[in-house]
């Protein structure tokens, strides 16, 4: 899967999830070794992605993890505040 295809699989996810749907940003950093995406929300809309003791972004971190096993690099996730 390539950068774009994370970036849109990461939206898709959490659209859902999300009262303000139109402030999703995704932005990707790619070091060395691996790719950071960075998720941005609507503050409203933070506590909704992180969920429960983070369960909801753990989840989606497994997902992305998965999906970018096939490149040659880590991805990682972070969810800004």
């Amino acid at each position: 899967m390539n950068e774009l295809s994370l970036e849109e699989l990461i939206v898709s996810i959490v659209e859902p999830l999300v009262d303000f749907p139109e402030d999703i940003h995704v932005s990707s950093l790619e070091k060395d070794e691996q790719v950071i995406y960075t998720l941005s929300v609507n503050a409203k809309d933070t506590g909704k992605v992180i969920g429960k003791q983070g369960r909801t972004a753990k989840a989606i971190r497994t997902v992305i993890f998965a999906a970018g096993a096939e490149s040659s690099k880590k991805v990682q996730l972070e969810i800004a505040d």
